[in-house]
């Protein structure tokens, strides 16, 4: 008759083989669900963006923002890559991977939201995507944007014992120097001490080498797509979204991931953070988030435009949790105000003047943010006004820049403190008003450019967006990713290349419900007419 100690000894033998006979299943399962996802429609559009970051990383080579001498081409006798017909080759095959990459998002969107029968794609799905598209993304040449030469060129002058934010790259001449834009090479660093310490710790270990240094920004930039995966699903628990719409429509969105990842632009950083703050805060972790958010202050300067609402989201939270409590009458709003406003602005000084304290740098950065209003192009609506007023008189741009940008900052004051006054009743508010704040930035700032939509896509992906809604964001994410050249400059001024992003914004927009928007199929019949990937 078995015994208590023969039926442990047995259970002993046998565990291990069970816990393997499980493994060996769980495992299974998973590459068989791996290549069950790699077979659908889903997994041919996440194919489809991973071969469109490949293009555009080879095609990058020789028309991407090119350092201005590329030994490395040169030894491979590759540089005929960077001119005459290698470099329409290269252009063609940047603008191929480009838009194949908006082809598979758009797909990937018509199974997320649903409108092809049968088809889906999960978070973590689209999780997996996001790498598997990044990853080629990470070796390519910086693109559409010249602007990772000079985050090394900042990063350098720090090392080297200068303060970025009282000279600018031009006094410490070098390679990082060489490719650096003209119209940057004497302007301040706009950013803040924490993204200076990171750049100066990128030169400290990889030098003047250009190529390591941009791939190390990269680097740098993964843990803000690693809190955008994280914080922008689980903000649509408090504002009515979608997790899987909000990560495709913030994440995994090829403008965000071309420009922010291939561009090295630390707004990859600065938005993650953003992000990552708001919902610890929406999770009534105030400290922690308001701690979060002055660190991607400390990257980029815009992320401080959300903490004024993260005070009203923390007053809304010490209301109800007193009224949860029973602890009686509330204090006097202004009273409640002024002591929470005043833990938030303590804890942001503090992490604030730790960050300038270790950078050895003061606040010089602040008056450098001016320094954008040397670009001059359409994207923002000073610069639209001024130029519709030189048409039809004799003035002179420049005299008439400066009345247009004053008369929409003066107008974004006033947004700005009506949105924070406005939406300030409920978290879903508070969140909408930083939304607003963003776009009213964007388009009233002296300057604008494609990646800065960014900012207030992050927050609007987090809220229930009907499929009309949906649809005119991917025909402006479209638009604005197809504006610009992969060299960084714009093609505002080019009819055709404009008419040409035009027409691919509402094919794309219309495709994202339709799934044959051009008619180019032939009609199938009554029984075979199941919707297909297009």
């Amino acid at each position: 008759m078995p015994t208590p100690d023969m039926d442990a000894a047995i259970a002993t033998t046998t565990a291990p083989a069970d816990l393997l006979t499980t493994g060996a299943v769980t495992h299974g399962n998973w590459m068989r669900q791996c290549a069950d996802f790699a077979r659908s429609q889903e997994g041919h559009a996440a194919l489809l963006g991973f071969f469109g970051a490949i293009m555009i990383t080879f095609g990058g080579f020789g028309a991407g923002s090119t350092r201005r001498a590329d030994p490395l081409l040169e030894e491979a006798h590759l540089s005929w890559l960077r001119y005459g017909h290698g470099y329409m080759i290269s252009t063609v095959i940047v603008w191929i991977g480009v838009l194949a990459m908006i082809t598979a998002w758009v797909r990937l969107g018509r199974a997320t939201i649903g409108t092809v029968p049968g088809a889906k794609v999960t978070l973590n799905e689209l999780r997996a995507i996001v790498g598997i598209w990044v990853f080629p993304l990470l070796f390519a040449v910086p693109m559409f944007s010249r602007d990772a030469y000079s985050y090394l060129a900042q990063g350098a002058l720090l090392r080297d014992g200068f303060n970025p934010y009282a000279v600018g790259p031009s006094v410490n001449p070098g390679v990082l120097l060489d490719n650096v834009s003209s119209v940057w090479t004497n302007t301040t660093a706009p950013y803040g001490p924490i993204f200076l310490l990171m750049a100066r710790g990128i030169t400290s270990i990889t030098g003047d080498n250009v190529v390591a240094g941009t791939i190390a920004l990269r680097l740098v930039m993964l843990p803000g797509l690693a809190l955008m995966m994280w914080a922008i699903p689980h903000l649509t628990k408090h504002l009515g979204g979608k997790p899987t719409t909000a990560l495709w429509l913030a994440v995994l969105n090829p403008l965000v991931l071309i420009h922010l990842i291939g561009g090295v632009h630390n707004e990859m950083l600065m938005v993650g953070l953003m992000a990552a703050g708001i919902a610890l805060v929406l999770e009534h972790h105030h400290v922690a988030g308001i701690v979060v958010v002055a660190i991607g202050v400390g990257v980029k300067a815009t992320a401080g435009i959300a903490l004024p609402f993260l005070v009203w989201i923390w007053m809304i939270h010490e209301r109800e949790r007193r009224a949860e409590r029973g602890e009686g009458e509330l204090p006097h709003p202004a009273m409640m105000f002024a002591k929470i406003a005043g833990l938030g602005v303590t804890v942001f000084a503090v992490v604030f003047a730790a960050a300038s304290a270790l950078a050895g740098v003061g606040i010089g950065w602040l008056t450098a943010l001016s320094g954008s209003k040397k670009i001059i192009n359409w994207l923002s609506l000073p610069t639209i006004m001024a130029h519709m007023v030189t048409w039809v008189t004799p003035w002179r741009q420049e005299s008439v820049l400066s009345v247009t940008r004053s008369i929409c900052a003066i107008a974004l004051v006033l947004i700005l403190v009506w949105a924070w006054w406005r939406f300030r009743h409920t978290e879903r508010e508070a969140v909408f008003g930083i939304t607003v704040a963003f776009v009213a930035i964007v388009i009233l700032s002296p300057a604008a450019l494609p990646w800065y939509y960014s900012w207030p896509l992050a927050l609007a992906a987090g809220f229930a967006l009907s499929t009309r809604t949906l649809q005119i964001l991917v025909g402006l994410c479209t638009w604005l990713m197809l504006v610009f050249q992969p060299d960084g400059n714009p093609g505002l001024y080019t009819f055709w290349h404009v008419a040409a992003a035009t027409f691919a914004a509402i094919v794309a927009a219309v495709a994202l419900k339709q799934v044959d928007p051009l008619k180019l199929r032939a009609p199938a019949s009554t029984e075979h007419n199941q919707p297909s990937a297009a």
